[in-house]
């Protein structure tokens, strides 16, 4: 798997995070094509500091001209969210032979805590992932406007049932 690297390095430095989008879909049993890696982290210093590492060690930078510091910063994603209609945080790797794209969503709208709660933990080939829930992958979906999100909404719901 080409994100498996990624994993590993969200266990070695211990993200709390979880998985969601179409890999996660895949992991829930709906086939799903997707580029890149959407995860929603948990948004406190610490755990940023740890993504931070997390992502220097992966060569992981934004997609976007502004520093990935900036994700420390609540009012500031706030603004991209609200003014610039900013859904995700885009990082790259593009001196990978498989250049490798990650999503971190800014304003999820799912009670972080309560979510990690609910998260499923798979094993990939010896690597633990924090996946989230059906429940949560639902939430997340509803109400994006988006044909994709809501064939993945009827997809998840089949599944659940």
């Amino acid at each position: 798997m080409i994100y498996l690297d990624l994993f590993r390095a969200l266990e070695k430095h211990q993200v709390r995070y979880l998985l969601v989008g179409g890999l996660a879909m895949n992991l829930h049993g709906v086939p799903r094509m997707t580029m890149d890696v959407d995860l929603v982290l948990v948004m406190d210093e610490d755990n940023l500091e740890r993504f931070f590492a997390c992502a220097r060690e992966l060569h992981l930078t934004p997609s976007v001209p502004v520093p990935l510091s900036d994700l420390k910063k609540p009012e500031q994603r706030k603004l991209w969210h609200e003014q610039k209609r900013m859904i995700a945080f885009g990082l790259q790797n593009t001196e990978a032979r498989i250049p490798t794209m990650v999503d971190i969503l800014i304003a999820p709208g799912i009670d972080i805590d309560l979510a990690m709660g609910r998260a499923i933990l798979r094993d990939l080939d010896g690597t633990v992932v924090t996946l989230a829930s059906i429940d949560d992958m639902i939430a997340l979906k509803k109400g994006t406007g988006r044909a994709q999100d809501e064939s993945d909404i009827e997809h998840l719901e089949r599944t659940r049932g």
